[in-house]
């Protein structure tokens, strides 16, 4: 009798033990660069999937959530190549990061022909979710920053500029999207600069610039490559020069502002984040990615890897767990928070960002460098797509 209950138990606790193991799991294949030129950029969206799933766990409607983590070093025939592994090998339901522009573009075939969500935390060319059903992008669009601050140059007395862009598509979409709206509201682009994206040396095309005097030098370079651009513009004295600097938010990007330096004091910069954004909901963001992480500070792409994680789990739980991609994709398409960066939404039209863009300015709070916003554009769409309508 002793034999048979002992025989008896055992069968339960290998049920149960079996019944544990099949409960299902949610595969998120995290692509981004761990190593090379642009690793702080995966550094800050490691740290944001890490706090988001210590905040609110790891099971989303009934389902274990397991995030597969892979270093592409920014360079796409790797991005292209972990993607296929990841949705082969690893089974993956979702794929998401893309450091930069071409990473993403590399994926999207895989995405569409796995039928399978690709979600953009960082790649913010206008173009990307026209490659693929399938992309969805709580990130950014370039066009937004940078119609933005055109448009406030034009209504803030600068009338002539030259334009630094980064020589790469979102650079393109920079230039383009600046130059359109400034000429609209009655300014003059002098020249529009290209800089190399591998190695990047300013100096000559800021020293074209500083001969071409402009009133206000307009200027997009991918998140961490500020900082080599602001000791150029020192050491070639475009910060004595009289030529105001205005650029997207990514110049002044929050994991390097502070050893920018006093230089970048009053620059204007167009963004869809800062880490001083006034808000409860950002506060205690900030505050928890501190706490997780010693010496670092949350910028724009902490935030959008954050709303990433958001964005998955709130389809998950729209689909009861049903990890059918286009079924995700459809459950992804208007969906609305708040974020730490503020009100945001996914356009059911062409599954972009809507969120508010923040005109702001460095300046000096308790001793650090900040962006600090002083005015909103509140839920922008991306411009090229709506002019793009009939």
């Amino acid at each position: 009798m002793r034999g048979l209950r002992t025989m008896l138990a055992a069968t339960a606790a290998l049920l149960l033990a079996g019944a544990a193991a099949a409960q299902p799991t949610v595969k998120i294949g995290l692509i981004i660069p761990m190593t090379g030129p642009f690793q702080a950029t995966g550094r800050e969206i490691e740290a944001a999937v890490k706090l988001y799933m210590a905040q609110h766990g790891d099971t989303v409607a009934g389902d274990k959530v397991e995030v597969i983590l892979r270093d592409d070093a920014g360079v796409p025939d790797t991005t292209k190549r972990l993607a296929q592994e990841l949705v082969v090998r690893d089974k993956v339901n979702i794929l998401a990061g893309f450091g930069l522009t071409p990473l993403a573009m590399a994926v999207a075939p895989i995405a569409t022909e796995a039928k399978i969500p690709e979600v953009l935390m960082v790649a913010a060319t206008s173009v990307i979710t026209q490659q693929s059903p399938y992309i969805v992008r709580p990130a950014q669009v370039l066009t937004q920053t940078s119609a933005a601050i055109a448009d406030w140059a034009a209504q803030n007395g600068i009338k002539k500029v030259v334009t630094v862009v980064s020589d790469y598509a979102p650079g393109y979409d920079a230039e383009k999207w600046f130059t359109q709206r400034f000429k609209e509201g009655g300014g003059q682009v002098l020249e529009s600069l290209r800089v190399p994206l591998a190695n990047p040396d300013f100096a000559p095309f800021l020293q074209r610039a500083r001969d071409a005097a402009p009133d206000a030098l307009f200027v997009f370079v991918p998140a961490g490559v500020g900082a080599i651009f602001a000791k150029q513009f020192v050491e070639r004295g475009l910060d004595k020069s009289g030529i105001r600097l205005i650029a997207t938010g990514d110049v002044t990007d929050d994991y390097i502002l502070n050893g920018m330096g006093d230089a970048m004091l009053g620059v204007i910069t167009a963004g869809a984040y800062s880490a001083a954004h006034p808000s409860d909901t950002n506060r205690k963001f900030v505050a928890a990615f501190e706490a997780a992480n010693p010496g670092m500070r949350p910028n724009f792409i902490a935030v959008f890897g954050y709303d990433g994680m958001d964005l998955i789990y709130r389809a998950l739980d729209k689909t009861k767990g049903d990890t059918d991609g286009t079924k995700l994709v459809e459950a992804m398409k208007g969906l609305s928070w708040e974020s730490p960066r503020g009100p945001m939404m996914i356009d059911p039209e062409t599954r972009d960002v809507v969120h508010n863009i923040y005109i702001s300015k460095v300046e000096r709070v308790n001793g650090e460098l900040y962006n600090v916003e002083f005015a909103t554009i509140p839920m922008m769409k991306d411009p090229a797509k709506v002019t793009a309508k009939p």
